[in-house]
């Protein structure tokens, strides 16, 4: 479409982004890829603008030559000239440049580095050990709600191990294990990198921490085994983030890998072919960390040292922030019809979750909280399908500080909010996933919005104006006079829903006129 007859609404400036400082973009020069991520502006839940990976293999001859390869640099620094000319496209405010271990450890890294630094025009800060370790644990401290076990973040050239525990980060370790150096000191002998893997990782005292706690996975061959997992179960939620496996079922599912052709893997058409020769050595120390450890449970995390670089970029007051119901308001603010109207709803939905005697826990009320925040993101779709894309909007966003379990009670409560809680149109697995107490809440939820959508249309400073008790001949509404001619007998219908909740009579009064059904 030619610009003089574009319409003039694409003419106006994008209404899709958000203001703040930004776009933020962070370049990571590690041991197996180098990659871009661009991130729309500095917050507490950064959305992902850009993002694109190059596995390059930089610490593929480290360990064996000391030097990184030609042809690897070469495919590195054209990456890197790619990289600056996307970042001046897209308005880049602030480019951050890290690099791990590859670069720090090779002989010719510092003579690479000085190449990256005129091919981006920017300095790079190249991490220790410790230092790498120290971001990787931001992120899951940032990224995972009350995190509380070992993190290990397996790179290409080494292998850190974090202690973390809510907000604070315990001792770690940086070890010579990465993918591609396991691979090199093995001589590409998978026997021989099983040896090598256990007897490295019995040496790290710091991991008898973990017994009983969750292991956090960070790193992306450590993702990709985690996504071949999900298609070997089925899983129904193809988001990596906090996707959890107990260690024993973890364990066998590396086992198995390590006897079968890569190739012949469920799901290997999501890894891509150049990252699938480490799979093998990936399940190696995944499985043996696993066992060292003693946790219970591995948690795949979708973040890593660029997300941590980016918290430690924050001040004290925006790092205390939920990331979950950041994220939220966020989204409200980008497709509700009125963000405002959203903060009225966590109000009354604990008004009708006391009445009706639901009980919540600090962190259910932080998912309430949560759920009324994205309730109405579905508007602009058509009616007979908001709750299905509702619900795929919601199940499958790029949150983090959220649990699966808790996913599914998000998408639940915004599937009925639409299509009406009577409506089992829905896998059986995503109502599992939630489990009876989040799914039983998450109907009370949507009958809450239901009925409060209907004597408000979603504007606001109507619902704080609604009365709802429960007396001793049920659960009572009472409307002021302006608004009696809302009630009729689709309010009642929808009131009646929500006090069969409770096994409740019900009734609609205006003033001091009562009439119970």
């Amino acid at each position: 479409m030619k610009a003089d007859v574009m319409p003039d609404i694409l003419m106006t400036k994008a209404q899709g982004r958000l203001p703040g400082f930004g776009p933020v973009a962070v370049i990571d020069i590690g041991s197996n890829s180098v990659r871009l991520v661009v991130y729309e502006r500095l917050t507490r839940s950064p959305s992902v603008f850009f993002n694109e990976k190059v596995l390059c293999g930089l610490g593929r001859s480290v360990a064996e030559t000391g030097l990184l390869d030609d042809d690897s640099v070469n495919l590195a620094l054209a990456a890197m000239r790619r990289f600056r000319i996307l970042c001046n496209q897209m308005g880049v405010k602030q480019l951050e440049i890290i690099a791990t271990a590859a670069a720090r450890e090779a002989e010719n890294g510092a003579d690479f580095l000085e190449q990256v630094r005129q091919a981006l025009g920017s300095e790079v800060e190249v991490l220790t050990g410790r230092q790498e370790a120290h971001r990787s644990a931001l992120a899951v401290i940032s990224g995972f709600h009350n995190a509380d076990g070992i993190m290990g973040d397996m790179g290409g050239g080494s292998l850190e191990f974090v202690d973390v525990k809510g907000n604070s980060i315990g001792s770690g370790i940086t070890l010579p294990l990465g993918g591609l150096r396991l691979q090199s000191d093995a001589n590409d002998n998978v026997a021989q990198a099983s040896k090598l893997a256990k007897e490295r990782l019995s040496e790290a005292s710091l991991l008898a921490q973990g017994v009983d706690r969750t292991f956090y996975a960070v790193g992306g061959t450590w993702r990709a085994i985690g996504r071949l997992y999900m298609h070997h179960i089925n899983y129904p939620l193809l988001v990596m983030h906090d996707f959890r496996v107990t260690s024993a079922d973890m364990i066998a599912f590396c086992e198995e890998i390590l006897k079968s052709d890569v190739q012949d893997l469920d799901g290997i058409r999501f890894v891509s072919r150049a990252r699938r020769p480490l799979l093998p050595y990936g399940a190696i120390l995944l499985a043996q960390t696993l066992k060292q450890t003693k946790a219970n449970q591995v948690a795949f995390s979708a973040i890593g040292v660029r997300e941590g670089h980016l918290f430690q970029m924050l001040d004290a007051a925006e790092q205390s922030r939920d990331p979950l119901l950041c994220a939220s308001e966020e989204l409200a603010i980008l497709r509700a019809r009125s963000p405002e109207y959203a903060e009225e709803l966590c109000i009354w939905s604990q008004t009708v979750f006391e009445v009706l005697g639901l009980d919540e826990t600090a962190d259910e009320a932080r998912l309430r909280v949560a759920a009324c925040l994205l309730a109405d993101i579905g508007w602009r779709a058509h009616p007979d399908y908001r709750g299905e894309q509702s619900l795929n909007i919601v199940a499958h966003a790029a949150f983090v500080g959220i649990d699966h379990p808790g996913r599914a009670y998000l998408a639940l409560s915004n599937f009925y909010r639409h299509s009406g809680s009577g409506n089992d149109e829905l896998s059986p697995k995503l109502k599992k996933m939630a489990g009876e107490r989040h799914e039983l809440r998450a109907r009370a939820l949507a009958l809450a919005i239901r009925v409060g959508m209907l004597i408000s249309a979603g504007m606001p400073g109507v619902l704080d104006r609604v009365k709802l008790i429960k007396n001793e001949d049920g659960l009572l509404l009472t409307l002021p006079t302006d608004l009696e001619d809302l009630m009729g007998p689709r309010l009642s219908n929808r009131f009646r829903q929500l006090a069969k909740l409770g096994s409740l009579d019900y009734a609609v009064e205006v003033e001091d006129e009562v009439d119970f059904d």
